[in-house]
């Protein structure tokens, strides 16, 4: 997909604001007409209102309750049908799609609060990835894939052994001067 800089997104203090990962993420997704798609951690919801522009049909999700108002006020003013939802990842989707992806919260550090939930991902970086990669298959269709946004930042000696038996395919990377962000697509 392209990123169109001319989307409106509004966000308040308290919820994560498009950044370089959110574009890269953007530009690294390939989205077909009818997709199931489920975001979790739709923050503004700027992902999932690109999706939807290309003809996916998604599910956003966020543990934060501030981002998921955030999204569906950013969905109706881009004229986007979005499902929101609260969730803490899989907590309130029983559904199965076609692609899951989530804009890891992936820094180093163990930052309190709601809007930290959106960057904090515990000491090592990994955050909520080995939950993810244990709970996704269930949430994918037959052939579906899982694409996640990483950081060199995070512990790679805690990330490689959690990768291993899965099939990932760097799918987009970006240097910045103090760390390289990668988006992986996972084939459980």
């Amino acid at each position: 997909m392209e990123y169109d800089p001319h989307i409106d997104i509004q966000v308040t203090e308290d919820v994560y604001p498009p950044s370089e990962d959110s574009i890269l993420l953007i530009e690294s997704l390939d989205i077909r007409e009818g997709e199931r798609i489920l975001e979790i951690g739709c923050g503004s919801g700027v992902v999932s209102i690109h999706c939807a522009r290309y003809g996916g049909i998604v599910t956003s999700v966020d543990i934060n309750p501030s981002a998921v108002e955030c999204t569906r006020r950013n969905a109706e003013c881009n004229h986007v049908n979005l499902d929101v939802r609260q969730s803490d990842l899989f907590d309130n989707v029983p559904e199965r799609f076609d692609t899951v992806f989530f804009n890891l919260p992936y820094l180093p550090v163990d930052d309190e609060g709601m809007l930290a939930k959106a960057w904090s991902g515990g000491d090592d970086g990994l955050g909520p990835l080995p939950r993810l990669l244990k709970e996704v298959k269930g949430h994918l269709y037959e052939g579906g894939r899982l694409v996640v946004v990483v950081s060199s930042l995070m512990n790679q000696e805690a990330l490689d052994p959690i990768l291993n038996g899965y099939k990932v395919e760097v799918r987009g990377q970006l240097p910045l001067f103090f760390e390289k962000l990668q988006v992986l697509e996972i084939i459980p």
